[in-house]
This record gives structure tokens, sequence and C-alpha cells, in this order.
């Protein structure tokens, strides 16, 4: 049914854009993965295909987006952010800070079938210096999940970073790096607290004054995500779409990989941070049916 509409919407002269964001905003990505399959056994085209010669622009984007599952999305993504003209550093950043393990180890096997080079050997080649060994070191996907709390080993964590930036002259990156790209989440939660009781000052206050440039986000958003994932989301929404121009990919690539994971807590983190629901937000920076389909993503008002 859904092959058909979509069909129906792009035949003839002009495309009903309208019917294309009715028929795809409605279904999960795994039921449009199946309509990809209808449509070739039942229309003998490539749906792909078809809605990139008919789209164009952000719209084009955010559908052909729709259209891919989310390993893959994100596979895209962080080839983008390396292959294209310049390096996207905050693509790169957020993908590997945010994302488990299970879905790390995933883009690393897709990466590889997709592009015949590896996802570390890319960001080798296309980052440098203390930067670079942070993404490696999170592309491995290896960070320990448990929940244990190693109350010795967290004062001594906490005292190891203390050392390692506030203490000393210069910083001591390796330690930074180590420490926050391999412990679990509870008990770095923990450092995080015996650290502000050690230096007075908060752990995002320290990476903001001992480092800067690329390697200052990327710890940054690791110990967001760490904190409060959707929260992590709701910022860099916001700063897509905050001030001059609009960060088009960044907008696209948030709304479009957080749609069926975490989109509800987003919006009420956002609501929170900036006393502005997402909704208004995107209604008045986006415009035309790329907005319509962001809003369709986003849900509710509120």
């Amino acid at each position: 049914m859904e092959a058909q509409a979509l069909r129906k919407a792009m035949k003839g002269l002009g495309t009903d854009e309208d019917a294309i964001i009715e028929s795809l905003t409605k279904l999960n990505v795994s039921q449009r993965q199946q309509v990809l399959i209808t449509y070739k056994s039942t229309i003998g085209r490539d749906l792909i295909d078809d809605l990139k010669s008919e789209l164009s622009g952000n719209f084009e984007r955010v559908i052909i987006g729709l259209m891919t599952p989310t390993t893959m999305y994100d596979v895209h993504e962080l080839r983008r952010a390396m292959k294209g003209a310049g390096t996207d550093e905050g693509c790169l950043i957020e993908i590997l800070a945010s994302r488990t393990n299970e879905e790390i180890r995933h883009i690393n096997q897709n990466y590889k079938l997709q592009y015949g080079s590896s996802l570390e050997d890319d960001i080798v080649s296309d980052t440098s210096s203390m930067f670079r060994r942070v993404l490696v070191s999170l592309a491995t996907g290896n960070r320990d999940e448990g929940t244990f709390v190693d109350e010795a080993l967290a004062q001594q964590d906490a005292q190891c970073l203390y050392e390692a930036g506030e203490k000393r002259w210069g910083t001591d990156e390796v330690q930074f790096m180590s420490i926050l790209c391999t412990r679990n989440r509870c008990h770095l939660l923990r450092v995080f607290d015996v650290y502000r009781a050690i230096a007075n000052k908060d752990i995002t206050d320290s990476i903001k004054s001992e480092m800067s440039g690329d390697l200052e986000d990327a710890l940054l958003a690791v110990v967001k995500c760490l904190r409060n994932k959707p929260a992590y989301f709701a910022e860099r929404l916001y700063k897509s779409m905050k001030g001059l121009g609009t960060d088009d990919s960044t907008l696209i690539r948030v709304m479009v990989s957080r749609a069926e994971i975490d989109m509800l807590y987003i919006r009420r983190e956002f609501l929170a941070m900036y006393g502005k629901s997402l909704h208004s937000f995107i209604k008045g920076d986006c415009s035309g049916d790329y907005r319509k389909v962001l809003l369709r993503l986003c849900g509710g008002e509120d």
C-alpha cells in the first residue's frame, strides 16, 4: 500500500511531497526497510533512486536518511565527515561519543564492508594528535559497560585527573583519555563527584581550561553523554539552530538518528534547558518540506 502511494506521489508531473512525508513518517525504520523491498518487488524500481531523482536539498537528505537503516546511517555520516571537503569533527565526536559498544561494533563491521577500509584507518588518516587518539579509543567500542563502582579506584581516578590537569603545568591528556574513554558510566559519575571535592570545580570546567579545540569538544561530549545523553543531544540541536544560519547536517542527523531512540527525552531536556519547545524552535528556524519532516520526527508540541 505504501509502495503504491509513494509511486503515485512521484509519477507524472511534479512530486507530491506531502504524500511522501505522510507515507514515510508514520512508519518506523524497520517498516521503511520493508517498503523498500515491496516497492522493488511490486513496481520493479529502486525506491531510493526514485526519491533521489525527485527530491533535492535538505528535503532529500532527511528523507534518504529516514530510508537508511540506523547503523548504515551512522556509517554514511562518519564517512561523509571524513571524505568531504574538510573534516566535520563535530559529527565524528557526536557519533563516537554517544553510541554504545554494540552500536560501535556494528558501525565498524558495516563501515569496512561498505568502504573496504576500516573506520580506525580513516580516522587516523583524517585527524591528528591527541584528538585522533581519543577518536580511535572511542571507535574501539571497548568501554566497560558494567555498573560496579570501585570506591578506592574512583578516588584514585579523580586524583589522577586532578594531577594530570589542574595541579600541574601543562596537561597530561593521556590520563584524561584513558580514564574518560574506558571506565563504566556509574564509576565515572562517582569520579566526577570526587573530582569536584578535590579540585573545587566541575570536571567540565577543568576540561575547558586545560584543553582546547577538537580535543576539548571530544572530552566534553564524552562527559556530557555519560551524565545525560538526551541533554547532550538537546544542546546539539539548540546550537545547530541558534545564531546565524542553520547547521543543517547536524540538525538532520540528530533528528533522524534519535527519532526512535530517545526523542521524547531530548524534547523534555530541550524545554527544561532553553525554556522553549524543540517543536517551536524547528518551526521558527527551518522552512519548506524539510521542516514538515523534522516536525513529524519531533512529535508533540510540548
